[in-house]
């Protein structure tokens, strides 16, 4: 037991019912953070993120922006911020992704239970919108510049001519534009298989959401239905995301169009793309996680499928299909 762990127990056995509690890992994070499991009936999850790494607060904040908004979440029945501790309600341990490559022939149903929450996550959490942080262009770039920074840069040493440089930015340039144009909505920030569990009631559980910001309408569902986990055709994608499109409310939709929709959500799908990539070449490179690595080239192989169909990522798409990933086969040697 480390030193952190015996804290957190001694904690943990100030509330009736934990005194002789023994917590047992319950999950891994690509964070600082680290999640336990209490056996009961019910059973609880204490969260560790240890300060100064981490910040309780906004977990804390937004936990109660879904449970009022009705969403099925994690609730805080503890907190201690000042020591990074939280007890919280135990949403199970089946991530939609364990059930999506077990039983991929439930996609449907459990991608439509998924976009019904994110519809209600948008409609419902507008009341929010004040609360969050922006999803600003500051913070789109820097977002933007992990995948230059971390996995061409640091991991592959790919060096940028200043002609690259050029061409960077002018990809950078259209991602960004496309985000700020969209509709401003609550957006969970990491939508995907690896942050919804799969619940008897309710369904999904929606867990990782202290990173929400107020950002781009397409944001999450391209976060959910181009997932860096698990892929499936592009053709069944699009019919999802338009299906999607058919739930907005009226004022959304009006004036946007099926192929302007897929644009924007096509495009914020490359924005992201790229984030995830770079954060997965940080993980390896800076915490010592490499774990994440092996979905690199799903990742990239998105951009790579739907870049030839829109003007200005000609250079990216050339990058990665001739240089990034070549050189992440080759360092996987």
């Amino acid at each position: 037991m480390d030193d952190r762990f015996r804290e957190l127990t001694t904690w943990l056995g100030q509330f009736a019912g934990y005194s002789a509690a023994t917590p047992r890992p319950a999950s891994e994070d690509a964070s600082f953070r680290r999640y336990f499991r209490v056996a009961g009936d019910p059973s609880r999850i204490i969260m560790d993120a240890p300060p100064p790494q981490e910040d309780c607060q906004p977990f804390v904040q937004i936990a109660g922006y879904l449970e009022a908004i009705g969403l099925n979440s994690p609730r805080v029945l503890e907190a201690d911020l000042q020591r990074g501790f939280l007890l919280l309600t135990d949403l199970g341990s089946t991530l939609y992704l364990q059930e999506l490559t077990v039983r991929p022939e439930n996609v449907d149903a459990l991608y439509a239970d998924a976009m019904a929450a994110l519809q209600t996550l948008q409609v419902k959490g507008a009341g929010f919108l004040p609360g969050l942080p922006a999803y600003d262009e500051k913070l789109l770039r820097f977002e933007l510049s992990l995948f230059h920074d971390w996995l061409c840069s640091k991991h592959l040493q790919i060096e940028f001519s200043q002609d690259d440089e050029i061409a960077w930015q002018n990809c950078c340039d259209v991602l960004v534009r496309n985000a700020l144009c969209q509709e401003t909505v609550f957006v969970h920030r990491d939508y995907h298989s690896r942050n919804l569990m799969l619940t008897m009631k309710n369904n999904p559980g929606i867990i990782d959401f202290q990173d929400a910001v107020a950002g781009p309408l397409t944001y999450d569902l391209v976060s959910l239905l181009k997932d860096c986990y698990v892929k499936w055709p592009l053709q069944r994608i699009e019919k999802w995301a338009i299906d999607f499109m058919s739930l907005l409310p009226e004022a959304v939709r009006a004036g946007l169009t099926e192929q302007e929709y897929l644009r924007q959500f096509h495009l914020m799908g490359v924005q992201r793309h790229l984030k995830a990539a770079g954060i997965f070449a940080r993980l390896l490179q800076r915490d010592g996680k490499p774990g994440y690595m092996k979905d690199v080239p799903r990742t990239l192989s998105y951009i790579v499928d739907i870049a030839p169909r829109y003007d200005g990522l000609e250079y990216l798409a050339n990058l990665i299909s001739e240089r990034v990933l070549p050189a992440l086969d080759a360092a996987n040697r």
